[in-house]
């Protein structure tokens, strides 16, 4: 029932009230929802103004759903459990407001910018008492069984936005929430991974300790990524291949040291794009070509990156530094 604005193929699902005659929009929404997730029921105090929005945006195996609506309470039931094909996860964080989310007898209080990671092989409740603006990413269950050990728990498992690495996972799925076609603009599988990752060190947090063993794995995989900056399908599945260890362990290895895999090698491509633009004998080499040698294979990628970390444009940069 996709009747919403249809976008390129392969980049975005959309769905809209906006074409549908107010006694009919609740209905409506109830079949996006069902369509675009999964089998659920949904009520709203409101049902007479009732207004949605969804953005669906595919990324590898996940998917990236942007959820705009008026104030509403879902429920995943026994029925539409049965009915399912499949029981993926959804990793929720509200933009805006505070919410509720019931589970396996748990309720949990829930502030904007937190995360938490609900699983529809149980029934479930979401409850939106204002407006509802999250980021809801769904995670397929064997997806999520190669970074969590704990796979099976019926409970609402959460990343508050202040503490540990639930800051880095409520920034990134907050990113989204606000610009979801921003996900298929990064390489899905260095997606997808620095995701995972983050999942696994907000939700299943080791001690910090940070040990000889680990440390010369990290230094072997700063070697390895210097060696290889300009191959933009760098991924740490890869890189784990090569140094003889599983992905598991290289990722608990970079967050021992404070940092993740994809966030490590962004920043390595981009303080060597950043020398690169310094030297005068590559002046005539165009700025998206120094980017691609860093392994950004889309210049506007390259440059919001670029952006991002230095607080300006890489055409800039090498202006100001090649004038002085």
């Amino acid at each position: 029932m996709d009747t919403g604005s249809a976008p390129p193929p392969g980049l975005a699902r959309q769905w809209s009230t906006d074409q549908v005659a107010a006694p009919g929009r609740l209905d409506y929404w109830v079949g996006a929802i069902c369509e675009a997730f999964l089998e659920m029921d949904c009520s709203s105090r409101q049902p007479q103004a009732f207004e949605g929005r969804l953005t669906s945006v595919p990324v590898g195996p996940l998917s990236f759903n942007q959820v705009e609506a008026t104030t509403q309470d879902v429920y995943r039931t026994r029925s539409g459990i049965a009915r399912s094909a499949s029981h993926p996860f959804y990793l929720i964080t509200h933009r805006q407001t505070a919410w509720h989310v019931r589970q396996g007898g748990h309720g949990v209080g829930l502030r904007a910018g937190d995360a938490v990671l609900v699983d529809s092989a149980h029934l479930y409740e979401l409850h939106f008492p204002e407006s509802v603006e999250v980021m809801s990413i769904q995670l397929p269950r064997a997806w999520v069984g190669q970074w969590l050990a704990r796979v099976d728990d019926p409970t609402p498992r959460v990343a508050r936005r202040d503490q540990g690495w639930g800051r880095a996972l409520s920034g990134l799925s907050l990113q989204f929430a606000h610009e979801p076609l921003l996900a298929a603009g990064y390489p899905a599988p260095l997606l997808c991974d620095q995701l995972g990752a983050m999942l696994a060190a907000a939700l299943e947090p080791e001690v910090p300790t940070r040990t000889s063993a680990s440390q010369d794995l990290v230094h072997r995989a700063r070697q390895l990524l210097q060696g290889q900056l300009d191959q933009p399908g760098l991924t740490a599945q890869r890189v784990a291949d090569q140094l003889g260890v599983s992905v598991r362990t290289l990722h608990r290895a970079f967050a021992r040291e404070s940092t993740g895999f994809a966030l490590h090698l962004r920043q390595l491509r981009l303080e060597r794009a950043a020398r690169l633009l310094e030297q005068g004998r590559l002046a005539h080499v165009s700025v998206s070509e120094l980017g691609r040698r860093c392994g950004f294979a889309d210049p506007s990628h390259f440059v919001r990156e670029f952006q991002r970390h230095f607080r300006t444009t890489p055409a800039r940069w090498r202006r100001d530094r090649l004038s002085r």
